[in-house]
């Protein structure tokens, strides 16, 4: 072991320098001034290793092994450990990092340290397919249709031969794989699915700064040793340390459960925890992990894959009307099952040639057992259809299939879960703000005063002072650099930044310099205009006099802003403060910047553009029953000009707006009764809109959300659907919400919304589908039971009845797109029943029509048609299963009488519509012995095709009866739906 030296840090030339031993001592050995490349071990004064280092051949100064050392350093918050690596300018240097520049940012070095140090990956395994697979086979009616098979196969090769003895038992199987295989790659595609919608939910642009430029990356992007700038409302990407910043505080109570914000600093607590939230201040923080070696990926890795496939409150009622036609179909099964036992066991059945199967004493054991093991596999087969586990299953899919479409038909939308997306359906309140929401990005400044005077086209000294270090905004930057050819560097190379105030970044700003020329420092502030003006006693006229703020002079500023708000301008206000040296110096550090006494130097107007469509995407909101309500931060003019544009608020509308404070004064019934009158309501706090959408709430609205403020979480959290609004919203906002719009453009709510309305639309079709093959098959089953000792459908036609039903259904159904009609109709009622009277009323007619139309070809087929009862079996088998793919049409269009309209836009329909057509034609003409059904000819197989297609007119001839409001309530009162 080395010998045992002065402990060593960095200095601020990068170079090691002495430093008086702590409690611990600490093993190195240095050979390069700027690496801690050859720092062999560390040890506590018990002689403990704490962490040991050592060089590695892949460029960088750490390996692995003391990487996951450095982790822990930060998350234990070690700071004896850290200052023995040298502090942050040591381990910058270790990772080869510039605190200035950053990393280099080229393709190799990204690739490299994603490689040495792991990618920012919050990642949850997907399930394999083969998962899914073993997870059916565990379905007790699986493990008894296979047994089944097993012994039919066995029993077919003893009494019936090689040859032809195994094609009941091997039908069964085959067609159960396929069913299996079908089922389980619906749940592996679902799975995938929400892997990847759980990823993007923490996948957020983040600001680091590479080659010494600022860069926009994704979360996902940023590696072990980026410069990461954080402000207010963002969320920690990675763990990291505390490089430089002012004010900054952290809220960790997601982490540590703590409600008190955590003050980061270099000196005591330079550590950064990936997850917590910046609740006030900025800084710039070195990552030192990444992905699941962080804080955060720890806590997701405990998380079971399971944890983020919630149920949403539809699924849960589809449930449990999965449970309860589950027992009617078990009863209507036992049911089958004696009588199928009973006629056999009393001689009631008949062979082909005329022969009764079963004679006491005379027929054989081994038939005996075969026709019993057949009954079961009958009855098994028929609970397949009777049970429905498939439909809770087929309804995940469709929300799942649409909610992937819609994201990659529009890439700017971003569902974060599928409950969300389920409630899009029902909103009927949609709260808004009009920042970056009601308008687009496009600001300009189109009027400037300066004192009382307008400004433009004035001299570029009037305005230098004006302007000062604060005109960081875009909009006002390319103003003063295009409009008045001023260079904006002049105007900040010569201060220095003391501290920055931005707790209330959305209302105003305050900063602290320092004029490195004359040693002067003063408080800058700029934001919103009314509140600026408040707190100036003094304003600065055009030829840069100070003079009193007096009442007059102050209604003057008052009556400027009122007219800027009266043309939709947003007016920003600068003001400013000289503070003395000394004042400066005896003040406590942690004192709020001067924020009272300011001189006014100055307002502009900032006009912002409406997105294009906006004015029709709010028409569209509207006329679908969805009252748009404005609440706002903003003045109660310029709300007022902004909304009567857009179409929110009507001519003569007044006394639908009420300030937020006036909101919050009413009584609690006040505000209760007045809540849905009111469509604008500027000047609101943050918790006057959470307020309002509580209210809301309580009168049975269902409420949608849209901000992208930090301060608006609780109320994106409160509503029943949170949508964050922009790529710049803060992280705190994008995890308080359900769905993100990256683009700003409230036409996308607009179409969230459609979206909504089609997938309901779209689950209310598959299940009048399902229940319409569900009872038909039940009954035509009973029937031929009682009347002729045998079920109609053999197991293996079952089963692909099923697959049809089950599995290829939903995916035809969920291909239907959004229709211009659904934005027409009002919201769906959370508390209505999920079965309508249509539904019911179309599920009753055709499910009647397909058992009379088959009872008749079981009865009468021989007289009728001349066929032979092998033939009717085999026709009835193609003629039911074509009048399921008929009447897929039927389920496209629930009310509307053209069930075409928009056909050929669905290729996945047809896809599937004209592969089940092709696969029954194969089981019946090629793989007939395993479909036990006999070949058709021409005619036989027009007569199916006319029966099936019959179900078309008499769909669109059900649409002319009206729907009776017994039929429901009769039939489906009994099944708790809730």
């Amino acid at each position: 072991m080395d010998e045992m030296e002065q402990p060593s840090s960095l200095d601020s030339e990068g170079t090691y320098s002495s430093m008086a031993r702590p409690s611990s001592a600490f093993y190195y050995r240095q050979s390069e001034p700027t690496s801690i490349t050859e720092i062999h071990q560390i040890v506590d004064e018990n002689h403990e290793i704490l962490i040991e280092i050592q060089p590695m051949d892949s460029g960088f100064s750490m390996m692995d092994g003391s990487i996951s050392d450095l982790s822990t350093i930060v998350k234990e918050r070690n700071l004896i450990m850290l200052s023995a690596l040298g502090g942050v300018v040591g381990v910058a240097a270790a990772l080869k990092t510039s605190l200035k520049d950053g990393i280099s940012g080229s393709s190799h070095d990204i690739s490299h340290r994603q490689g040495t140090f792991g990618s920012n990956v919050f990642h949850k395994d997907a399930k394999s397919f083969l998962h899914f697979v073993q997870e059916a086979l565990q379905d007790i009616l699986v493990l008894v249709l296979l047994v089944c098979a097993a012994l039919s196969i066995g029993l077919g090769i003893k009494i019936d031969g090689h040859k032809e003895g195994w094609f009941d038992g091997g039908s069964i199987i085959f067609v159960v794989f396929l069913v299996i295989s079908v089922s389980a790659m619906a749940s592996f595609m679902k799975n995938r699915l929400l892997v990847k919608i759980f990823e993007a939910s923490y996948s957020s642009p983040v600001t680091v700064v590479r080659d010494g430029r600022r860069r926009q990356i994704s979360i996902s992007e940023v590696v072990v040793g980026d410069i990461v700038l954080l402000i207010i409302g963002d969320q920690v990407p990675a763990d990291g340390l505390f490089v430089e910043g002012h004010s900054l505080r952290t809220d960790e109570s997601s982490m540590t459960g703590e409600s008190a914000l955590a003050e980061i600093n270099p000196g005591q607590n330079p550590f950064l925890l990936s997850g917590v939230k910046v609740a006030a201040g900025y800084a710039k923080m070195l990552v030192t992990s990444v992905g699941m070696n962080t804080t955060w990926g720890e806590r997701m890795s405990l998380i079971n894959s399971e944890d983020f496939d919630v149920e949403t409150p539809l699924e849960a009622r589809v449930n449990q009307l999965a449970i309860s036609l589950g027992k009617v179909g078990l009863a209507v099964a036992f049911t089958i099952f004696l009588m199928l036992l009973g006629r056999y066991l009393t001689g009631h059945t008949k062979y082909e040639d005329g022969r009764i199967e079963f004679i006491a004493s005379k027929t054989e054991a081994f038939d005996v057992i075969k026709h019993v093991v057949n009954i079961v596999a009958v009855v098994a087969s028929i609970l397949f259809i009777g049970v429905p586990d498939g439909l809770p299953l087929g309804i995940t899919f469709i929300l799942s299939y649409s909610m992937k479409r819609l994201m990659m038909n529009d890439e700017a939308i971003i569902v974060r879960n599928l409950s969300a997306f389920e409630t899009m359906s029902s909103v009927t309140v949609l709260c808004t703000d009009m920042s970056s929401i009601l308008t687009s990005n496009q600001i300009k400044v189109t009027k400037s005063f300066l004192g009382k005077e307008w400004i433009e086209g004035r001299s570029r000294c009037a305005v230098r002072q004006f302007l000062s270090v604060t005109a960081t905004d875009d909009a006002i930057h390319s103003w003063a650099v295009l409009k008045l050819n001023m260079e904006m560097n002049m105007n900040t190379r010569d201060f220095s930044i003391l501290d920055i105030d931005a707790s209330c970044p959305e209302k105003r700003v305050g900063i602290l310099v320092k004029n490195q020329l004359d040693k002067l420092i003063h408080a800058h502030w700029n934001g919103d205009a009314e509140i600026i003006l408040s707190s100036c006693s003094h304003y600065q006229d055009e030829n840069g006099n100070i003079a009193t703020l007096d009442g007059p002079e102050r209604e003057i500023f008052n009556q400027i802003i009122e007219d800027m708000a009266a043309n939709s301008l947003q007016s920003i206000a600068f003001a400013h403060k000289q503070i003395p040296q000394d004042e400066y110096e005896n003040e406590e550090n942690d004192q709020n910047i001067p924020n009272n006494d300011l001189v006014l130097l100055g307002i502009i107007g900032l006009k912002a553009l409406h997105q294009p469509g906006v004015k029709e995407a709010i028409a569209t909101c509207q006329q679908a029953g969805i009252k748009i309500q404005v609440i706002t931060s903003g003045n109660v003019s310029i709300a007022k000009a902004i909304c009567s544009e857009c179409g929110i608020l009507a001519p003569n509308q007044d006394g639908s707006m009420v300030k937020g404070v006036e909101f919050s004064n009413y009584t609690d019934k006040e505000r209760l009764d007045k809540v849905k009158n009111i469509t604008v309501m500027p000047r609101s706090s943050p918790l006057e809109k959470l307020l309002a959408v509580r209210c809301l709430k309580e009168k049975g609205d269902v409420v949608a959300v849209t901000a992208n403020g930090p301060n608006d979480a609780r109320a994106l959290a409160e509503a029943n659907v949170g949508v964050s609004m922009g790529k710049h919203a803060t992280a705190m906002v994008k995890e308080s919400s359900d769905i993100v719009v990256v683009d700003e453009n409230f036409t996308s709510i607009a179409q969230v919304l459609r979206w909504g309305r089609c997938v309901f639309s779209n689950i209310q079709k598959y299940i009048q589908f399902h229940l319409t093959v569900y009872a038909s098959a039940l009954v035509i089953n009973l029937v031929a039971a009682a009347l002729v000792g045998k079920t109609q459908l053999t197991p293996a036609q079952l089963l692909w009845v099923d697959l049809i039903t089950e599995a290829l259904g939903p995916v035809a159904l969920a291909a239907e797109e959004p229709t211009t009609e659904l934005m027409k109709e009002r919201p769906v009622n959370r508390a209505d029943m999920l079965i309508t009277n249509i539904m019911c009323w179309n599920i009753i007619v055709q499910a009647l029509y397909q058992i009379t139309a088959l009872i008749a070809l079981k009865l009468k087929g021989k007289t009728m048609f001349g066929i032979r009862e092998k033939s009717s079996d085999t026709l009835i088998f193609t003629t039911f299963v074509l009048c399921q793919v008929f009447n897929l049409f039927n389920a496209r269009i629930l009310k509307k009488k053209n069930v075409f309209k928009g056909i050929l836009k669905n290729k996945m329909f047809l896809l599937i519509t004209g592969a089940t057509i092709i696969i029954q034609l194969a089981m019946v003409e090629v793989l007939n012995k395993f479909a036990h059904a006999g070949r058709l000819d021409w005619k036989q197989w027009g007569l199916c095709i006319g029966i099936a297609a019959f179900t078309w007119p008499v769909g669109l001839f059900t649409k002319f009866l009206p729907a009776p409001d017994i039929c429901m309530e009769t039939i489906f009162s009994y099944l708790p739906l809730e």
